[in-house]
């Protein structure tokens, strides 16, 4: 069965969505955020989304949102049989859901009901998750509430960061959309199971303060929020009374009779912080106007650190 798609979304991790869609399908038209100002310059920039879709050709659309019925009906002009949506960064209304033949599909991050919202992938992390993975849900007015289609599982070690994670669930995400489209092309409707009420939580979107670090608390959670927030917004923390970045760091179960932030050693292996519980061992850190460096490196621009 011929399918005429419709895709939206917007940045990086929607793009191998994209790929398969257009594989699967005849991707008609492509809906993603305006362009927006980016960098030093302030130019405004098209959407990952968008600069894929102009490679291959296909139309693209730029609505602030679908409130004017003008938006609306140029969707339904392209007649699609189906819409999806992967992290296009807009509140779809019933209007526009109802629009397609086969409705509006998802590719949400997580396993949900876990982690429903806007940053599922850091928020597993930052929580400690052992696994996570994609769903393909169909939606409904709620937010990612709709009954899930297909989903794919993977584990979160230790050694992932949000950017590790992103860029496995966006591939993820895309196997798990073609299986889909093989499914409805072959005129076979995958089966929708409604979400347990149970396990319900939320992704809140990843807020700049979030990232100062507060020694106070444990080791264990600090490491994992810097892992979490690499590469964005990435940490920050007061180390010895300068202002650090810290893009790599790891939890040791450390006990010691010091004050949150006192530093307990430096050397080539790491600069460790004492905390509420247990000791981070800075890694990789970044001081202002610089670049990331190795704590090594760190510490030959700071080598009264290393008598302390």
């Amino acid at each position: 069965m011929a399918l005429r798609i419709v895709f939206a979304g917007t940045p990086e991790f929607a793009v191998p969505a994209l790929r398969s869609a257009a594989q699967h399908g005849e991707v008609v038209a492509v809906y993603t955020q305006p362009d927006r100002p980016a960098g030093r310059g302030r130019q405004l920039q098209p959407s990952p989304v968008k600069r894929e879709a102009i490679v291959r050709g296909i139309p693209v659309f730029q609505p602030e949102n679908f409130k004017a019925a003008a938006s609306r009906e140029q969707l339904r002009a392209q007649a699609p049989d189906l819409l999806i949506v992967v992290a296009y960064g807009l509140i779809l209304p019933s209007s526009v859901l109802e629009i397609p033949r086969h409705g509006c599909w998802n590719v949400h991050a997580s396993l949900l009901p876990r982690w429903r919202g806007a940053a599922p992938i850091q928020r597993a992390i930052e929580a400690g998750d052992t696994r996570t993975g994609v769903c393909l849900m169909q939606m409904e007015k709620g937010l990612d509430t709709g009954p899930v289609l297909l989903s794919r599982e993977t584990p979160i070690s230790d050694e992932d960061t949000g950017g590790s994670l992103h860029d496995r669930l966006a591939t993820l995400g895309a196997q798990v959309l073609g299986d889909g489209l093989g499914l409805l092309r072959a005129g076979t409707l995958p089966v929708a199971r409604a979400q347990p009420a149970e396990g319900v939580t939320y992704a809140n979107k990843l807020d700049k303060a979030e990232a100062r670090l507060d020694w106070a608390q444990s080791a264990k959670l600090l490491a994992r929020r810097v892992r979490a927030f690499n590469p964005w917004p990435i940490c920050e923390a007061a180390v010895a009374g300068e202002r650090l970045r810290i893009h790599a760091a790891r939890a040791l179960p450390l006990d010691h009779n010091q004050a949150p932030g006192t530093v307990l050693l430096a050397n080539r292996a790491g600069l460790d912080i004492a905390c509420g519980e247990g000791a981070l061992r800075l890694l990789q850190v970044q001081r202002e106007g610089g670049r990331p460096v190795a704590i090594a490196d760190y510490l030959n621009a700071r080598p009264r650190l290393e008598a302390l």
